[in-house]
């Protein structure tokens, strides 16, 4: 069963999904996040590029959105056969300067600025809204091609003039008055917004995407949940309200009023820690050890403590379906995305591989999120992709270390050591004599030996003192040269360092 857990009472507003008491995907909004996937603006062509295909378009944002040529309306609506369209250039389609309609589909991540689609959408709990689709399109996750064929008719009867929808899967088994109404209901909301946006000037803001609550009760299937929880009385109201058409789910929802936050107590923040680690402990006592980069994730199996209690392609095998189930929820959970790469432990029987993927496809069934399993390479590889629609949960809550600069890994003390001296031998032949010299505590007895014995032949070899404040405190690829001069004036600024220390 499944259980819905909104942490609502802070700024920033999280909502999780527990699966058979484990955490399988996060939603996080917060204030200055400014999220825009969803947002309709009336937007200005900024460049026409025939190279590749596509235009920018002004937005009224910091950084221009960028629209393919298949995205746009012009293109989408156009009569032609589809292979001869496909050889015109995207200059015949928009011009520099034009004003157009567009959505934005994916946020903008680094130097990268938003991505666009010019065929506008309303998404609703049923169905998905097009006001110029043009075409009805059914979930390909319906139990037969009868009853999606059977729905095609059906919208195909709804819709007028250019409209377009998209059946959702939640549609199969209920009455098509349900999609009608809800039909009714956005067409009415498209016609409110564009009778206002019409007449802006472009580039502005013509529709903003609903918020964490609303997104959750449009997008999520309800029909095996068992509980749902929010710990805002606010919030309780609105989720109230917006559960009013499904009576058995109010029935569910509770409001949660003790002290202690929600997260913590449903461990929801226990999970979250987890999926913030690079390496990841199965209940078998294998692990998965997980890179993400900014396009591609390589996910490596290994057995670890595991050592199975029959034969070793028993033991492999068993590992790596154990790590499919795991991997599709770490997917989930940390909205990995773009191309993913897994290294399971090599198996010898092709069974044992058809087997394993089979899992891991059964596994991904659950995932909102469009997958594509490409399959096994001949090296045992299985190669994927994930659509990417907004910042992974790493990117989210976590930044690039200062120290490591994303690199996971600092100089070792014998290597900052030997660095250190090769900037001291750059003083040889100064006019001073002495020289005040911060360092980390740990470098000091690599880099002078544990009695200071190399200190010594150090200031033989350049020719002036050396005073050194070795700081527990300084980082380990942190030091200065905090003087240069006399050796009285060493003396007395050293003094001054570390009286400035204990102060």
């Amino acid at each position: 069963m499944k259980k819905i857990v909104f942490n609502m009472a802070t700024r920033e507003r999280r909502a999780a999904i527990i699966e058979h008491n484990r955490v399988v995907e996060l939603m996080i909004e917060r204030p200055v996040e400014n999220r825009i996937v969803g947002n309709i603006y009336l937007g200005r062509v900024i460049n026409v590029l025939p190279g590749m295909q596509a235009v920018f378009v002004d937005i009224g944002r910091d950084k221009n959105g960028f629209l393919y040529r298949d995205h746009l309306l012009s293109f989408y609506l156009s009569p032609e056969d589809e292979e001869r369209k496909k050889q015109r250039n995207v200059s015949e389609f928009v011009t520099q300067g034009e004003e157009i309609l567009v959505q934005v589909t994916k946020e903008g991540f680094g130097s990268k600025g938003p991505r666009l689609t010019g065929v506008v959408s309303f998404p609703g709990r049923y169905i998905v809204y097009m006001p110029e689709g043009g075409y009805v399109g059914i979930s390909r996750r319906f139990s037969s091609e009868i009853e999606r064929e059977r729905w095609r008719e059906i919208g195909e009867q709804l819709i007028n003039d250019k409209e377009g929808i998209i059946i959702r899967t939640v549609c199969e088994g209920q009455d098509p008055e349900v999609i009608e109404q809800e039909l009714h209901f956005l067409r009415k909301c498209w016609q409110e917004i564009w009778k206002e946006g019409k007449n802006r000037k472009a580039p502005s803001l013509i529709h903003q995407d609903s918020g964490l609550l609303e997104r959750v009760v449009r997008d999520f299937s309800f029909s095996d949940v068992s509980e749902i929880v929010i710990d805002s009385h606010r919030d309780y109201q609105v989720l109230k309200e917006l559960l009013e058409p499904y009576p058995t789910l109010r029935e569910k929802l509770k409001l949660y009023r003790e002290r202690e936050n929600i997260f913590t107590a449903y461990q929801v923040d226990k999970e979250l820690e987890k999926a913030l680690r690079r390496q990841i402990w199965l209940k078998n006592g294998a692990y998965l050890m997980i890179d993400q980069t900014e396009a591609l994730t390589v996910i490596d199996v290994n057995t670890g403590k595991f050592t199975g209690k029959t034969d070793l392609d028993e033991t492999i095998r068993s590992t790596n379906k154990e790590a499919a189930k795991e991997i599709a929820r770490q997917l989930r959970l940390r909205d990995i995305a773009g191309i993913i790469v897994i290294d399971f432990i090599d198996m010898r029987r092709e069974e044992d591989r058809l087997e394993v993927l089979q899992v891991f496809q059964d596994a991904l069934k659950h995932d909102r999120t469009k997958t594509n399993v490409v399959g096994l390479t001949g090296l045992g590889l299985v190669e994927m992709t994930r659509k990417k629609v907004r910042q992974n949960l790493q990117a989210s809550l976590s930044k690039t270390c200062p120290t490591c600069q994303g690199k996971g890994t600092v100089l070792s003390d014998e290597a900052n050591a030997y660095k250190i001296e090769r900037i001291l031998w750059e003083y040889k032949g100064m006019d001073e004599d002495a020289l005040v010299l911060e360092i980390p505590s740990r470098i000091a007895p690599v880099l002078f030996g544990t009695k200071g014995e190399h200190l010594k032949r150090l200031e033989v070899a350049l020719g002036f003192r050396i005073f050194v404040f070795a700081n527990r405190l300084l980082a380990e690829d942190k030091f200065e040269v905090r003087y240069i001069g006399s050796q009285e004036g060493a003396v007395e600024q050293l003094e001054r360092i570390k009286a400035s220390k204990r102060s």
